[in-house]
């Protein structure tokens, strides 16, 4: 059956396009009972709107974009959830995309997107300052950007949405000391992203308060799947470095090395205890359950929508530093 048209309801009312198209988006300077013929006859012929064309008509697309490293953890669902919690009801849709911790897969996603005429964009980078330059382009274009989690170098003045990384890793680091552990190792993120710096940056600071730092202890993964934990723990153990603990990057980086531990018979907490950085649902998904510090991931979500929303409101609008609390959740793993 053929699709019903602005120009076939044009010809079955006597009315111009533009007339139809203003009624469509509720312009006011359509009266009602023009309005109301026209929405009867759109119910009658069976049309539905190109929302495209129409959003387009008023000046928003009423899209916006997300661009995220994975979306194989729940870490950029739970933010996503949030983000559609504020924009869905408002009638924008997210086109989602990812970047698979690659930042030249995350300049074509991002060219992408600007092709797609997105309203804004609310982006986890992968690299701090890799694609600052597609950054700054797009923002001169008009379309704002919203960071959450991985933000940008400081010279890019932009919004964003963080919790304090330095702060909740040096309190975990310190609960594991507490717990009698002194050779703790850390699994770094990529030395890319910022705050991979400030939760080793946090890590070292809390070890050498106690005078028990050990330059060997951190662990540079080569990536960041389950897989990669596995294999960073695995190369330490073959080196026959002595730990009692690991403080990980990442939740997926730790379920890594607990399950290279479990292979080995190696017992959680007994002899070594295992904590990490994210909080998502895999923490308590596995056995033991895992101790982490929590983001409030869907409220991070909803925050940057909302910073999405101000920026397409009016661009020239003050950029926002939005500062949110994680939570030390403490479970059997430590």
């Amino acid at each position: 059956m053929k699709r019903i048209t602005i120009k076939d309801l044009s010809k079955f009312l006597s009315l111009s396009t533009s007339t139809i198209s203003r009624a469509l988006l509720h312009d006011k300077n359509v009266n009602e009972e023009t309005r109301k013929r026209i929405l009867d006859a759109a119910e009658k012929l069976g049309y539905k709107p190109n929302l495209t064309a129409l959003n387009l008509q008023s000046g928003q697309s009423k899209t916006i974009g997300f661009v995220v490293p994975e979306m194989i953890t729940p870490f950029s669902a739970k933010v996503l959830k949030g983000i559609q919690n504020i924009l869905y009801p408002l009638g924008y849709r997210i086109i989602i995309t990812q970047s698979d911790e690659d930042s030249c897969i995350e300049r074509k996603n991002l060219q992408l997107l600007e092709e797609f005429n997105v309203d804004a964009i609310i982006i986890n980078l992968c690299h701090e300052t890799y694609n600052n330059d597609i950054y700054q382009h797009i923002m001169k274009q008009g379309t704002p950007l919203i960071f959450f989690d991985r933000i940008p170098h400081e010279s890019l003045d932009v919004s964003k949405v963080i919790v304090n990384d330095y702060i909740k890793a040096s309190l975990m680091v310190e609960y594991l000391i507490k717990t009698g552990r002194k050779r703790i190792v850390h699994m770094m993120g990529p030395a890319t992203i910022r705050n991979a710096m400030e939760r080793v940056n946090g890590y070292k600071r809390i070890l050498m308060k106690y005078n028990i730092f050990d330059e060997n202890l951190i662990v540079q993964a080569d990536g960041m799947t389950f897989e990669h934990g596995k294999k960073a723990i695995k190369q330490l153990i073959s080196k026959n470095i002595e730990f009692d603990s690991i403080f990980a990057f990442s939740d997926t980086l730790a379920l890594g090395a607990m399950n290279y531990l479990h292979e080995q018979k190696i017992r959680i907490p007994d002899d070594v205890a295992v904590a990490s950085f994210s909080g998502t649902e895999l923490s308590s998904m596995v056995f033991p359950q895992l101790t982490s510090v929590q983001q409030p991931l869907e409220k991070m979500g909803e925050i940057a929508a909302e910073l999405a929303l101000e920026k397409i409101k009016n661009n020239s609008s003050p950029s926002k530093c939005i500062m949110m609390d994680a939570e030390l959740i403490y479970r059997a793993s430590t």
